[in-house]
């Protein structure tokens, strides 16, 4: 049976799944705007035969507010709690959390078996998510007694409801505050849109797995992609975008099992 609890260590807020194992402890890590707690069905469901620790990164959820976030310093934060965990992990990480777990990886090596990088590639962007946090800005939280109050209000400016509601998951309705650290994501964007210039690489198993309808990861980034991650594999979900673990969860459950299995 999958135990579910809330734990807390150094910065990091973490949600605990199953128990170990002979296998290594999966850790998991959410993108920009998420939280431990969008993972849940998933960690759960891969929980069978191994812990699975979804975190909150800094900034997110319920874990602590910092001046900044920047990559290594997320990747440091990671650090501790596969220590934690007992010093070596197998990491998923999407987006934002892909970008922290690859970083973990190339200045952490020895703590990560295995890599699983969901929809990012290790270089910068030019799609801004700015517009995501002045949504968030301009919604009048004095005026929002339940979830559906702050969806109504996000959907003037956010028009994809599944971003209505992913947002919105993470908001302290009963203390009218997002648990997010708007006004230092603002501040950091161009880190968070980012990659730092890395001189090392990680030469465990690393899985870049894309959604086929996403542009995030591209045949003309695929050079960078093996100098950093020489074994590096690439997978894609038929029929998911960017979201691919939202949009496709059995199918994104799957291949997180299968490379598991096939690395192990």
């Amino acid at each position: 049976m999958a135990q579910h609890s809330g734990i807390t260590h150094a910065m990091l807020n973490m949600i605990s799944h199953g128990s170990g194992t002979e296998h290594t402890p999966l850790l998991i890590v959410h993108g920009l705007y998420g939280s431990a707690r969008n993972w849940g069905v998933i960690a759960k469901r891969l929980s069978e035969d191994r812990q699975v620790v979804a975190v909150d990164i800094r900034n997110h959820g319920q874990s602590d507010w910092t001046a900044t976030h920047s990559y290594p310093d997320m990747a440091n934060d990671l650090a501790e709690v596969i220590a934690a965990l007992g010093g070596t992990a197998d990491v998923v990480g999407h987006s934002m959390g892909g970008k922290a777990s690859m970083m973990l990886a190339l200045h952490h090596a020895g703590l990560v078996r295995s890599l699983i990088v969901a929809d990012i590639a290790p270089v910068s962007y030019s799609h801004s998510q700015i517009q995501f946090v002045e949504a968030m800005r301009r919604v009048d939280l004095s005026a929002v007694e339940k979830r559906s109050d702050a969806v109504a209000q996000l959907a003037k400016t956010v028009h994809d409801t599944t971003l209505q509601s992913f947002f919105t998951q993470s908001l302290d309705i009963q203390n009218k505050r997002w648990r997010l650290n708007l006004d230092v994501l603002a501040d950091e964007m161009p880190k968070i849109l980012g990659f730092p210039e890395v001189d090392s690489r990680f030469d465990g198993p690393t899985l870049f797995l894309s959604g086929s309808e996403s542009d995030y990861v591209q045949s003309e980034h695929r050079p960078v992609i093996r100098t950093l991650f020489p074994k590096a594999r690439f997978a894609k979900i038929p029929g998911a975008g960017h979201w691919l673990h939202a949009e496709k969860p059995r199918e994104f459950e799957a291949s997180v099992r299968a490379f598991l299995k096939a690395t192990a």
